[in-house]
């Protein structure tokens, strides 16, 4: 592929990271806004107009099938593109920059499945939800770094951002091993056929982005009556997608990954995360107890997020600098990195996402699930936000970029 100079290579990666976090850190402000929209109609006299329009059936699924298989699957998409490119164009497209936000994902991962575990654990029918509390929400994340600013430095804010992106790519795999369906062979040969046509595509430099689009509908479709969640199409067209741009240009930004990623990017953060947000955060709220909230599957989740992702994140984090593994973000200190690994423990969009895959059908565990989630994710943010607010800095501020 060819490359720009080394100077306007680095100045496009931190254009394109600040574009980033403009649009996630401003989608999850609105996220915060909708949460809270999806709460008050769930509980207002306008709760049977909004329960019965989310099961409202438009061409054999649900409206709120739509929006988890169908819209999410392009959020899926975008995802897919990001890990893409930043594996082999970006911040984690080098080992010493992977080492620390995937040592501190994989803690991140583990000890939150662990302590569901623990408490659901005189409960086997709760035991396929281990996987809630695993994954952060970044759009969410990173609006409560949004609103802290220039107090927490930038290499703090790209941490968060690979942690998240890995911490993503760990979701996709949990989601494609444990949480399929009885799989249609038929389906699957299908879907392989398209996914064929789609590296071939790649493999023959096709850079106009409407046959992957084409293809890739075919494909999620497949997946769809396969077994396997039809959102997975959404990564697996990601993964074709060409990085180089066309021969007949030079400039990065006309590959076509980078015209869907910049495509995309908008339309996900205020669009379809939103919908998504609205469309499940709510819950009645109505015979609320402190016996509910201390159930077992509600604190599991909210205790594996709340406890289990920052215990994950810091010491799996911590262990790795210690030893020399990976060095600390420039310009950060322990205890500014501690409440970013408090901010870690924001779940929502994933969470949510995993929860109904978990316990599909089940309204009564569906809305233990979303309160866990929503009260995990609401410890985690008001306690990150308050650590972050009076952490002292560092009296040197390191510019730009990070030291991953």
């Amino acid at each position: 592929m060819d490359r720009p100079d080394s100077k306007l290579a680095t100045k496009r990666r931190i254009t394109l990271m600040r574009k980033f976090f403009d649009s996630e850190a401003s989608g999850g402000i609105i996220l915060m806004g909708v949460t809270v929209i999806a709460l008050v109609l769930a509980n207002s006299p306008l709760a049977d107009l909004y329960f019965g329009v989310l099961k409202t059936y438009v061409l054999g699924l649900s409206v709120l099938h739509w929006i988890n298989d169908a819209l999410m699957a392009v959020f899926f998409l975008l995802v897919g593109l990001e890990i893409k490119r930043e594996m082999l164009d970006g911040q984690l497209s080098t080992w010493p920059r992977r080492i620390l936000p995937g040592i501190a994902a994989l803690g991140g991962m583990i000890v939150p499945a662990l302590v569901y575990l623990a408490i659901t654990w005189d409960e086997p029918q709760l035991h396929h939800g281990w996987a809630i509390p695993a994954a952060t929400d970044i759009a969410f994340a990173l609006g409560v770094l949004a609103v802290l600013g220039s107090r927490v430095p930038t290499s703090l804010k790209i941490f968060l951002t690979a942690l998240a992106i890995l911490d993503d790519l760990g979701a996709i795999v949990i989601i494609a091993l444990f949480y399929t369906s009885d799989l249609s062979l038929a389906m699957l040969g299908a879907a392989a056929l398209c996914l064929i046509a789609l590296v071939a595509f790649n493999r023959l430099n096709v850079t106009s982005l409407v046959p992957y689009l084409l293809v890739g509908a075919v494909l999620w479709f497949f997946v769809l009556k396969s077994g396997i969640h039809a959102t997975l199409a959404g990564v697996a067209l990601a993964l074709t997608v060409p990085l180089q741009p066309n021969p007949k240009k030079t400039r990065e930004e006309d590959a076509p990954l980078h015209r869907l990623e910049h495509a995309l990017h908008r339309p996900v953060a205020y669009g379809i995360i939103p919908i998504f947000g609205l469309a499940n955060a709510g819950v009645a709220l109505s015979g609320l107890s402190l016996d509910v909230l201390l159930s077992p599957l509600p604190l599991g989740i909210a205790m594996g997020l709340f406890i289990g992702k920052q215990l994950g994140v810091y010491a799996f984090s911590s262990a790795a600098i210690h030893f020399g593994l990976a060095d600390m973000p420039a310009g950060a200190t322990r205890l500014q990195c501690y409440g970013v690994a408090l901010l870690c423990g924001i779940g929502f969009t994933m969470s949510l996402f995993i929860g109904a895959l978990a316990f599909p059908e089940n309204p009564e565990l569906t809305d233990a699930t979303k309160i866990g989630v929503l009260m995990g994710s609401a410890l985690s943010a008001l306690a990150g936000f308050a650590l972050l607010s009076f952490a002292p800095r560092e009296k040197i501020q390191v510019r730009e970029a990070s030291s991953m």
